[in-house]
């Protein structure tokens, strides 16, 4: 078989099975968190097919954009899937201790994220449900700080946070969110989403800058009880990546 400029000896063939035995994977793992799941799949290409089909009718080539109605009906399809799977993925970590780390380490282009705590406090020893974190986040917009758990001790970590960047990081912009169903708080099926979406502020050359500063600081260790493990939470990342 001939191989590649990287070496590769797999085959056009192997890599389409490939790509198709991912996405079967993703289906039949999400599909266990999400019964309704392959309905939602049927709609959306229902709904993509009949358009177009309709489109076509309406302009006499009712067989061309049946084709292309097929095409994009797989297309949507598979999108929804994505989705779906994504929200699945959320559901199985939500609630538990390190779910907001879990959710920022999604996040890759361009930012540095960490799945550790840069903070954490809990009221009574043993008990990880009590515990309140703080996790961090760096990208163009700034600092991003996210606090889960009790909320007012998550404010008191969120603020205390954010004096001690800005001590080390003077006139960057610092974000603080708390992950959770309440009011002003941000659902964690929404957190990455809505990271992503602050508005650039700092040039990637600064960032990189305080990053370094940021590291410089060193970790705090969190007072969680021994042999906890509050990163316990993991993202199925083939239901995010939908691939």
């Amino acid at each position: 078989m001939a191989r590649n400029k990287d070496g590769d000896t797999t085959s056009p063939t192997q890599k389409k099975q490939g790509r198709l035995s991912q996405i079967l994977d993703v289906y039949r793992m999400s599909k266990t968190a999400d019964p309704t799941i392959g309905w939602w799949m049927l709609l959306a290409f229902l709904v993509t097919f009949g358009v177009l089909l309709v489109v076509g009718i309406i302009l006499g080539h009712a067989i061309l954009f049946g084709i292309f109605g097929v095409l994009f009906g797989v297309l949507a399809a598979t999108i929804m899937m994505s989705r779906r799977a994504e929200r699945a993925a959320y559901s199985q970590i939500e609630g538990q201790a390190g779910a907001a780390g879990a959710a920022l380490t999604s996040i890759r282009r361009g930012w540095y994220t960490d799945r550790e705590p840069v903070a954490a406090d809990v009221a009574r020893p043993g008990d990880i449900a009590s515990a309140a974190m703080v996790y961090r986040a760096l990208g163009r917009p700034g600092v991003v700080l996210v606090g889960e758990g009790p909320t007012s001790r998550v404010q008191k970590l969120l603020a205390s946070e954010k004096k001690r960047v800005e001590r080390v990081a003077p006139g960057v912009p610092v974000t603080t969110l708390r992950v959770g169903n309440g009011e002003g708080e941000i659902p964690l099926t929404k957190l990455a989403g809505k990271v992503q979406r602050l508005k650039p502020q700092i040039t990637k050359d600064e960032m990189a800058l305080v990053n370094k500063r940021l590291k410089a600081l060193g970790g705090i260790r969190p007072p969680l009880p021994a042999g906890v493990d509050p990163m316990r939470a993991r993202m199925d990342r083939k239901a995010l990546r939908g691939k």
